[in-house]
């Protein structure tokens, strides 16, 4: 809550000006009750007549003032809504500027429906809350201290008996909002893994039914849907009892006040109109209370959805450049590792005491067989993780020592998970050079071999990519992809299962392309296809995080040892 007001506080202005307008409309509301009280006395009782001039004058102030204060109550509920937006537009951009700044860790961590939840779904919560909640607190509070005052001035005796019950009412409600607190938590939590289980069967939608695991799918998804649903219902349930529990308490206290009332309307301590204005300003007074222990089950929502979307935006963002960071700049491409040993898990190392030298301008491939820790090299290469010991060096600087972004910069990749945006095709290839022009566009998409089909496209390079290219196969988005990779001017490229999502035709036509264009650049090559790094200047072979052996495909042939055995496996 805490952090949620010190949030708030960034719209200080408009906060200002919205209690402005809370207190002067609930002020003119609490007008109402004293003149009613005021009209009733106005009837002259015993005489058998009804000054009715008197009447209507109090009658028609108590509506002027009645519309004032739903006037002011509407520009607030306006006011309160463009905070409530501008303050989700704020809360948004900072939570998606520091998912860009996150480590690649934090994603391998958290499932994206979850994360996908936080942004929007948390975030809509608490929008929905300030926008609401707020008015009805600060409104609560000042009809609650401008009654009580106005119940004083009438009759103190009756403020004392109604006070009788508010003691019960407090504790009972601070009881319930610490039960339901935890309920309202775990509510949010489900509903994030619920979105998450929903994006993964989304995305995987055609391998579910290619495998006819519909079933299997739904037998899951029922469970999760059954988890969130019960923690949905948990804390609405007991968040639900607080409001008419508290209602009823405080129809006790009315009932208290109205005997007493009569009673001292009997001794002649009290006017008909004393106890008329006192009742409303009883029911004003009891009202927010009401009113507040119905929004409490609204708050804590709120701020569960707080909690989960405050983890975001206090999460440790990658580490900084150290002070006096290098920009690396004219990078030749001279990449050595030097006794790396990493671990995703402490006690899991996945590569020990690796060591290897690549030369500016040379192709090393890295093959060995599935979680053998080929992509953890490419990993630590662009320092998405560093080492637990050991260091790798460009050009002679550490990894640690040079800015995190000229590093990066100094890298073109294509992964085997193709990713494009919605966007033109020129704009998705344009991606890897900042400022590129058509004709290099065209230049890289020949190169990559994906012009020909860029041109039967109904618009050609002007053709939109609907969101994660779903209307391209997976071949032609690897190709762009490649393309992409191609027009960057970075000095070393990363290749890690190019090809995997081609097939073996236009893996052929692609191949002298890419030799061509890998001229003078530092090239690592993750490859299962040991047909395609036949040429390379040196073959890693990896297994278990270990180099098994290394040196050309002619050499290690030669050896028939560990790359003879995967090369044979292959061929024959």
């Amino acid at each position: 809550m805490k952090r949620l007001l010190r949030y708030m506080a960034n719209f200080k202005f408009h906060l200002l000006l919205a209690l402005v307008l809370a207190i002067s409309s609930n002020l003119l509301a609490l007008v109402g009750p004293s003149l009613s009280g005021k009209a009733v006395d106005a009837i002259a009782l015993g005489k058998g007549k009804v000054d009715f001039d008197t009447v209507w004058y109090y009658a028609g102030w108590m509506i002027l003032f009645y519309v004032a204060s739903a006037l002011l109550s509407y520009a607030l509920s306006i006011l309160m809504l463009h905070i409530a937006q501008k303050m989700a537009a704020r809360m948004r951009q900072q939570v998606f500027d520091r998912l860009l700044s996150l480590p690649v860790s934090y994603f391998d961590r958290n499932q994206a429906g979850d994360i996908i939840s936080r942004v929007s779904y948390d975030i809509d919560v608490i929008s929905t809350s300030v926008s609401n909640d707020f008015v009805q607190v600060v409104a609560g509070l000042v009809t609650v201290i401008g009654s009580l005052v106005m119940m004083v001035v009438i009759s103190p005796q009756l403020v004392l008996v109604m006070f009788l019950m508010i003691p019960l009412s407090i504790y009972y409600t601070r009881y319930m909002a610490k039960k339901t607190r935890p309920m309202f938590r775990k509510r949010s939590a489900k509903a994030g893994e619920l979105n998450g289980m929903v994006e993964e069967l989304i995305t995987g939608q055609k391998t579910i039914q290619a495998y006819a695991k519909e079933q299997v799918m739904t037998d899951r998804f029922d469970v999760k849907n059954e988890e969130a649903v019960t923690a949905y219902y948990n804390a609405e349930y007991y968040g639900s009892m607080i409001g008419p529990t508290v209602n009823f308490i405080n129809n006790c206290s009315l009932t208290a006040v109205t005997v007493a009332g009569s009673v001292l309307y009997l001794l002649k301590y009290l006017s008909l109109g004393d106890i008329s204005s006192f009742v409303l300003y009883s029911r004003k007074f009891s009202g927010p209370i009401n009113e507040l222990a119905n929004v409490v089950s609204e708050i804590q929502s709120a701020l569960s959805a707080a909690e989960r979307v405050f983890r975001v935006i206090e999460e440790p963002t990658e580490a900084e450049d150290i002070y006096g960071a290098l920009e690396l700049s004219q990078v030749k491409g001279d990449v050595t590792m030097k006794d790396v040993d990493f671990s995703y898990v402490p006690e899991k190392p996945i590569i020990k005491n690796w060591s290897m030298e690549a030369k500016a301008g040379t192709l090393v491939a890295i093959v060995g067989p599935t979680g053998a820790g080929k992509t953890t090299i490419i990993n630590l290469l662009m320092r998405f993780y560093d080492p637990q010991s050991g260091e790798i060096r460009i050009d002679g600087h550490e990894n640690r020592e040079v800015t995190m972004k000229s590093l990066r910069s100094s890298y073109a990749m294509v992964l085997q998970d193709t990713w494009v945006f919605e966007g033109t095709v020129h704009e998705n290839i344009a991606y890897g050079k900042e400022g590129a022009t058509r004709e290099e566009v065209i230049a890289a998409a020949k190169a990559a071999g994906v012009h020909e089909f860029v041109k039967r496209l109904p618009e050609g390079y002007d053709t939109v990519i609907t969101e994660d290219g779903v209307n391209l196969s997976k071949g032609q988005k690897q190709l762009l992809t490649i393309a992409r990779a191609m027009l960057s001017e970075a000095k070393m490229l990363i290749l890690d299962e190019a090809t995997s999502n081609v097939d073996t035709r236009t893996e052929l036509r692609i191949r002298n392309a890419m030799l061509k264009l890998m001229e003078g650049k530092t090239c690592f090559v993750i490859a299962h296809r040991l047909s395609t790094i036949q040429n390379a200047d040196k073959i890693i072979v990896v297994n278990n995080g270990n180099i098994e052996e290394s040196g050309t495909h002619a050499e290690l042939m030669k050896k028939q040892g560990f790359y003879y055995k995967l090369y044979a496996s292959q061929f024959h």
